[in-house]
């Protein structure tokens, strides 16, 4: 039985309620945000809090609490369940009201619920294995740089790569691939570049993302910041993925063609391991 975080209280999650009028409920009217957890302690957690100040400016939405008391709560979730690896998830709505599309009152306090999951983010079978991708058309709400709940799109479409007997899908858009379901997509092209879509309301700016691409620079690599075809990241000799509980995932397959050997490759499993190694080191 897991303690969660509710509007201020730690309760046991079968007492853990949230009102049905509440606007994350009936509008999707909310914003997330995922940290992991290494080793009891938090990865990233500075760059997640400075993307959901990003995503409540947004928004226009308010947030009563301060970053460091946002910390202890992080810290309090992840002590009360022992975890020593997973993630706290964090949703904050707009609050509780009488359905209206216009926005509540400005004294209308937000829902603030955290809670934490045990999951295996180092030893991950995925990562080892790597990842079959399939496309699909990106039909998203064109604000995918704001860390919104309205996953629909990116739940049907992870549904159908399963379907499809594959892990994940990447997005495209205009004949360009955006992102992936929960991730941000990346090639390697054969004289060792990394190609990753430049940050815009196309794509969330990842905060695994910006830890990646730094480690990149430290190790000498060049990366272009642009949008790639689906017929060029086939055509790459690796590929991967980046997510706050994926870390770096490689890619062997898109669209059932093979990149590369069809094995995860060199540039991917080495950004892993750096990152893995020097989030450790900064871990909270």
């Amino acid at each position: 039985m897991r303690t969660v975080y509710v509007n201020g209280n730690y309760v046991p999650e079968d007492e853990a309620t949230v009102s049905i009028f509440d606007r994350g409920f009936l509008f999707g009217d909310a914003i997330y945000e995922v940290t992991s957890v290494l080793d009891g302690k938090l990865i990233d957690f500075p760059g997640h809090t400075a993307r959901l100040h990003r995503s409540l400016d947004a928004l226009g939405m308010s947030f009563p609490m301060s970053d460091e008391d946002l910390l202890a709560v992080h810290r309090e979730l992840v002590s009360r369940n022992a975890v020593t690896e997973g993630l706290v998830y964090l949703q904050i709505s707009r609050g509780a009201a009488d359905r209206d599309f216009l926005f509540p009152a400005k004294d209308v306090p937000p829902t603030v619920v955290l809670f934490t999951q045990e999951k295996t983010l180092v030893e991950n079978a995925l990562a080892k294995r790597g990842q079959k991708v399939v496309t699909a058309d990106d039909l998203r709400w064109r604000r995918c740089d704001i860390k919104t709940v309205q996953l629909l799109w990116a739940s049907l479409v992870k549904n159908e790569a399963k379907a499809r007997g594959a892990d994940d899908v990447w997005m495209v858009l205009d004949g360009l691939v955006t992102e992936g379901s929960s991730n941000n997509a990346y090639i390697v092209q054969g004289d060792g570049t990394i190609v990753t879509r430049n940050i815009s309301s196309d794509i969330l700016a990842g905060i695994t993302r910006t830890a990646v691409l730094k480690c990149a620079e430290e190790l000498g690599v060049s990366v272009e910041e642009r949008a790639f075809t689906v017929a060029e990241a086939q055509a790459a000799v690796e590929a991967f993925s980046t997510s706050a509980t994926g870390f770096v995932n490689p890619v062997i397959e898109i669209d059932g063609v093979a990149i590369g050997d069809g094995k995860p490759g060199p540039v991917a499993q080495r950004l892993r391991e750096i990152y893995i190694e020097t989030s450790r080191a900064a871990a909270i």
